[in-house]
C-alpha cells in the first residue's frame, strides 16, 4: 500500500468535526476539564461529553424568554424527548461538582452559579420550589 503524503493527512484531519469529548467549557482550567473526561470515562452513567452538553442545555434554558417557561409550566417540558430535560441536566451537575476535587468543583461551581443567577432572576416564583 503506498504512503499518504503529509498535507494529504493534515488535510483530512482538518475536516474532520470536534467531538463531543473535545469541546471546552469556559471558565475552566485544563487540569478541571481533564478531570472531567476522566469522570465521564470512569462513571457506568455518563457517556463521553454529558457533563458539557448538560451544561449547554441548562444555560440554554435559563436564557429562554419568560414566556417559553410559562408554557413549560402550563403543557409540561414538550421539547424533552428531542432536546432532553433541564432540571434533570442541571441535577447531573449536582452530582459531578460532588465527585469532583475541590479545586475542580469549586471552578465549575462558578459557571453553574452564573446561570443559576440567571434563572432565580428571571423565573416565575411558582418554578422556584
Amino acid at each position: 500500500m503506498p504512503r499518504s503524503r503529509p498535507h494529504h493527512i493534515r488535510t483530512r484531519a482538518a475536516r474532520l468535526p470536534l467531538r463531543e469529548t473535545q469541546r471546552v467549557i469556559d471558565g475552566l482550567s485544563a487540569s478541571a476539564l481533564s478531570e472531567i473526561n476522566r469522570l465521564e470515562l470512569d462513571r457506568s452513567y455518563l457517556q463521553p461529553g454529558d457533563i458539557s452538553a448538560a451544561l449547554r442545555l441548562w444555560q440554554g434554558y435559563v436564557r429562554r424568554p419568560e414566556r417559553d417557561l410559562w408554557h413549560d409550566y402550563e403543557w409540561g417540558h414538550v421539547h424533552e424527548d428531542c432536546c432532553g430535560d433541564p432540571f434533570e441536566a442541571r441535577t447531573l451537575l449536582d452530582t459531578v461538582v460532588q465527585a469532583l476535587s475541590p479545586g475542580s468543583a469549586r471552578q465549575l461551581r462558578r459557571v453553574i452559579s452564573r446561570s443559576d443567577a440567571l434563572w432565580n432572576r428571571t423565573s416565575p416564583p411558582y418554578l422556584t420550589d
